[in-house]
C-alpha cells in the first residue's frame, strides 16, 4: 500500500517522464503496484483486501430489504442477518452499510435543506406571515412558566415584521395577537399564510378549523396553509424569529415588565428591523419604505373574542393586568381570580376563577373597570373599595409600639397568691384538705418479729 506521499511522487515523476522501472527502484516498490496506483486501480492510504469480508455474502440481502423498506431499523436488520449466520457485530454491520449507501433516501421524508429553492414572488400586498415563537425563561416578575409565546407577523414582500408577547397561545390570545400585529404592520394583506397550528387549522383534515372560519371573515382575508415540511415556503417568518429569538430576547434582562419589553420591541422593530437594506429595480431602498408602498387594506373593529387571564389579587385589593392595576372587593385579597376582556369593549371583567358551584364558563363577575391604555401605570379603583379598604386597615392599625425584648418584670402580686396557694402548708395536702395524724406503734413490729429470733427445735 502507498501511502499520500507517495502516490503524489509517483503521478509526479511519471509526468516527468520517468519509466515504471525507474519509479519502482527509486521509491523500493514493486512495478506491478507502481502500475496499480498509476491506472487508479487502487487508491492511496487505503489497503486492499486479500480476503472476503464477513459482510460480503450479507450486503444483496441488505440492500434488497432497504430498497423495499428505507425505513427499516438497522437493529431489526440485525436481528434478521443473525438468524441467516451474520457473525460481525452490530457497528461493522451500521457502518458497512453507510459505506456502501445501501440505505436509499426517501423524498416524501427529505428535509429542505439541500433541495433546490426558488424564490418566490410576492407582489407587494398580496401576504402576511404568521407564526409562533416559543421564548424560554422568561423574567420571574412576569409570572408566566417555563415560556413566553411571541406571535410574529411579517409582510412576505418587503420583509417588515411585527411581534406581540403574549402568555398563552389559545385561540383568543392568537386573535388578539393577529389584530394588534396587523395594525402595527399598517393595515391588512390578502392573505394570510399560516403554520399547521390547530388553533386555525384542523390537524385532521388540514382545513381551515371552523371556529377560525368567522375569523377570516371578519377581516376579510384568505387563509393559506403552510404545505407540511416546506419551511422555506414562509421562509421570511422564519428569519424573523431567528432574528427576535437571538436579537431581542437573547439581550432583554431580568428586571423588565412585560409592557417595557414590548416597548423595547416594537422600538427595535422600528429602528433596526425597518432601516434593511433591499436592492429594488429602481435602486436601493430600505425594508420600511417597502413596506409603507405596499397597499394594504384597513383593519376593521377587533373580532369579538373573549381573552381570559388567571390572576393573583394583591394585599392592596388589586389585579394587575396590561401595566395598569384594578381594585376588588376586600374578600377577594390573596385569592385567584379571572380578568375577562371582551376585545374591542372599553371595559373588563373581573371574575372569580370558574369552578363546580358557578359553572365551566365563567364565574361570578366581582368589579366592573374602564379598560386603562395598555403599559400606561394607571390604577383604577372603585370608591366602593378603596372606603372597605381603608376601614379594614384603620381597624387593624394600633398607636402601641412594640413590646422591649430586654426589660425586667418580676412576678405580680396576683402571681405572688396563686404560687401560695400551690404551695400546701404542713399536715395538708394540696389544696388545704386536712389530713389524719400518722401514729408510730413499736409493739406492732415486736409482735411481727417474736419468734422468729430463735432457731426452731430439731
Amino acid at each position: 500500500m502507498l501511502t499520500r506521499e507517495d502516490d503524489i511522487d509517483v503521478h509526479a515523476l511519471r509526468r516527468q517522464g520517468w519509466t515504471i522501472t525507474g519509479i519502482a527502484r527509486h521509491l523500493g516498490r514493486d512495478r506491478k503496484t507502481i502500475r496499480t496506483y498509476l491506472a487508479g486501480d487502487r487508491e492511496a492510504g487505503v489497503r486492499a483486501r486479500t480476503i472476503e469480508g464477513p459482510f460480503e455474502v450479507f450486503a444483496p440481502y441488505c440492500a434488497q430489504r432497504l430498497t423495499d423498506d428505507p425505513h427499516l431499523w438497522a437493529s431489526a436488520l440485525f436481528d434478521e442477518l443473525r438468524d441467516l449466520g451474520y457473525l460481525g457485530s452490530y457497528p461493522t454491520m451500521t457502518r458497512q452499510i453507510r459505506t456502501r449507501a445501501l440505505r436509499p433516501a426517501c423524498e416524501n421524508c427529505r428535509p429542505a435543506t439541500g433541495r433546490p429553492i426558488a424564490v418566490i414572488d410576492h407582489p407587494p400586498g398580496e401576504e402576511t406571515q404568521w407564526d409562533w415563537v416559543e421564548l424560554p425563561d422568561p423574567p420571574d416578575g412576569w409570572g408566566w412558566g417555563a415560556h413566553a409565546h411571541l406571535l410574529v407577523g411579517a409582510l412576505s414582500h418587503s420583509g417588515a415584521w411585527r411581534g406581540l408577547l403574549c402568555e398563552s397561545e389559545d385561540q383568543a390570545h392568537l386573535i388578539d395577537g393577529l389584530d394588534r400585529v396587523a395594525r402595527a404592520l399598517g393595515g391588512l394583506t390578502r392573505d394570510w399564510r399560516f403554520e399547521r397550528m390547530a388553533t386555525v387549522i384542523s390537524p385532521g383534515t388540514g382545513r381551515v378549523s371552523a371556529s377560525f372560519a368567522g375569523v377570516a371573515k371578519h377581516y376579510g382575508v384568505v387563509v393559506r396553509p403552510c404545505p407540511p415540511r416546506r419551511g422555506n415556503r414562509k421562509g421570511v417568518v422564519e428569519k424573523a424569529n431567528h432574528v427576535a429569538a437571538q436579537r431581542f430576547w437573547r439581550t432583554l434582562s431580568d428586571d423588565v415588565s412585560v409592557e417595557e419589553a414590548q416597548a423595547r420591541l416594537d422600538t427595535w422593530c422600528a429602528r433596526r428591523a425597518d432601516a434593511r437594506k433591499r436592492s429594488t429595480p429602481t435602486g436601493k431602498t430600505t425594508v420600511g419604505a417597502l413596506a409603507a408602498a405596499e397597499r394594504l387594506g384597513p383593519v376593521p373593529a377587533p373580532f369579538p373574542a373573549t381573552l381570559s387571564v388567571e390572576r393573583t389579587v394583591s394585599a392592596q385589593a388589586l389585579v394587575s393586568f396590561r401595566g395598569n392595576r384594578y381594585s376588588v372587593p376586600l374578600e377577594l385579597t390573596g385569592a385567584q381570580v379571572s380578568v375577562v376582556l371582551h376585545l374591542g369593549s372599553t371595559t373588563i371583567d373581573i371574575a372569580t376563577t370558574p369552578g363546580p358551584a358557578v359553572g365551566a364558563r365563567g364565574g361570578i363577575v366581582m368589579a366592573r373597570h374602564r379598560l386603562a391604555t395598555t403599559g400606561a401605570g394607571a390604577m383604577i379603583r372603585d370608591d366602593g373599595h378603596v372606603i372597605a379598604l381603608a376601614r379594614a386597615a384603620m381597624a387593624a392599625a394600633t398607636s402601641a409600639g412594640p413590646h422591649r425584648g430586654k426589660v425586667r418584670r418580676p412576678p405580680s402580686r396576683a402571681a405572688l397568691v396563686a404560687a401560695a396557694a400551690l404551695v400546701a402548708p404542713t399536715g395538708t395536702e394540696t389544696g388545704g384538705a386536712p389530713t389524719a395524724g400518722v401514729v408510730i406503734d413499736l409493739a406492732i413490729y415486736a409482735a411481727a418479729a417474736a419468734g422468729r429470733n430463735t432457731l426452731p427445735p430439731r
